[in-house]
């Protein structure tokens, strides 16, 4: 039987009623999805939880945190990775950052086409003296050429993103990188904010499993903010100078020694900071419970937001507006999208305030418009969307 984004939708909202999915044209969804309504009662849970157990809430919140990181497994079809759960990938990345020997090794190869967090750490970095190489992430045959013109023994890492968060493009060679940054010992780190729950990957059939994987819940898992994970390989040894007591976890009772180096713990928690706000976790595991009540697997996800998409595609070039107005940013076929429609225009910032005051969510970043449905986006609404877009533009021409 084949799968209909259509009836997948109809069949979820009555799940998102407070969030009045219905009643709104939710396109944000690559930004930040609605929540199903039993994530108010993970919210809830842990409060409960927190006035009953007091300072035992804590082995329950480990627990939360122990179901996401099963998800992730599952879906990276990675049985033998370590998450490491924190409440930002900036501090992940910059966590990780700080185990690299930046001083003899200053140079880190990224692309122009990273995310905001990312990108601006960077650049701060390299005014302080590192050595950011920015290679164009297009064209991409290109790219692995450029890379091998960079990689060299000053090379702390690679830093990449799996989908470019502007244009929606999946990186076509994850696993050829990945091989050459191996080959010259150096890591690679994957953002993969914008491909958790829409584009299947197995980090075993790839050979990816030492890779790092940055990991966000805010936008495609519906987990919400404070719900970051740093996928990184069992046998990871680094020992990061920013560093929390959360790293270290099964020491505490221990006498501290000044005089010795720093410990670790082996396990999930190497890249930690200290306490944290474990509601988020009660919170998402609930939206886990809810994704495979309603069999939202990866391949599901995978075909609904190819198809909606499509749709998005189709209807926005019938439409037939001036391309020095707004256009596709990219041509490619729908099998090199992820999950949301870039438009590029002059006018993008303007467009999507026009559109927000018409109630209608969408997002910009400069000359680009995103549109990006979630799994309760129904067929009628990716035309009203549409509708209202070609509306919207006229009025403003």
């Amino acid at each position: 039987m084949s799968y209909s984004f259509d009836e997948k939708a109809k069949e979820l909202i009555p799940h998102y009623q407070l969030f009045k999915v219905d009643q709104r044209l939710l396109f944000t969804g690559h930004s930040h999805q609605a929540w199903p309504d039993v994530a108010l009662e993970g919210q809830t849970e842990y409060f409960h939880a927190s006035a009953e157990l007091v300072d035992k809430k804590w082995d329950l919140a480990f627990q939360k945190t122990e179901k996401l990181r099963a998800y992730l497994r599952n879906f990276y079809d990675d049985p033998d990775g370590w998450y490491c759960r924190e409440e930002s990938t900036h501090f992940l990345f910059t966590s990780l950052m700080s185990s690299w020997d930046l001083k003899k090794k200053p140079k880190i190869i990224t692309t122009d086409g990273e995310f905001y967090s990312l990108a601006r750490q960077l650049a701060r970095l390299s005014e302080e003296g590192l050595e950011i190489i920015r290679i164009p992430a297009l064209p991409e045959d290109a790219f692995l050429d450029n890379l091998k013109k960079h990689l060299d023994s000053s090379c702390s890492a690679v830093m990449i993103s799996r989908v470019y968060f502007q244009n929606s493009l999946i990186n076509p060679m994850i696993s050829e990188i990945a091989e050459f940054c191996r080959f010259h010992g150096v890591p690679l780190v994957i953002d993969d904010y914008h491909g958790t729950n829409v584009v299947p990957l197995s980090i075993k059939d790839e050979g990816l499993d030492d890779v790092f994987i940055l990991i966000g819940g805010y936008k495609y898992l519906q987990w919400g903010e404070a719900n970051c994970f740093l996928r990184f390989p069992k046998d990871c040894s680094l020992r990061p100078v920013i560093t929390g007591w959360f790293a270290a976890f099964s020491s505490l009772q221990k006498k501290q020694d000044f005089t010795k180096p720093v410990v670790f713990d082996s396990g999930n928690q190497r890249f930690a900071s200290g306490t944290y706000d474990p509601s988020s976790q009660f919170r998402a595991a609930k939206v886990v419970d809810f994704f495979h009540e309603h069999l939202l697997n990866p391949k599901a996800l995978h075909k609904g937001y190819q198809q909606q998409v499509a749709l998005l595609q189709k209807l926005f070039k019938a439409s037939d507006l001036n391309p020095e107005i707004i256009r596709c940013t990219h041509e490619k076929d729908i099998q090199h999208n992820a999950g949301f429609l870039s438009l590029t225009s002059p006018q993008a910032v303007a467009i999507r305030a026009k559109l927000l005051e018409k109630n209608i969510f969408t997002d910009a970043r400069d000359t680009i418009l995103r549109l990006g449905p979630a799994p309760y986006t129904t067929e009628q609404q990716i035309n009203e969307v549409i509708l209202a877009l070609v509306e919207t533009i006229r009025e403003m021409n």
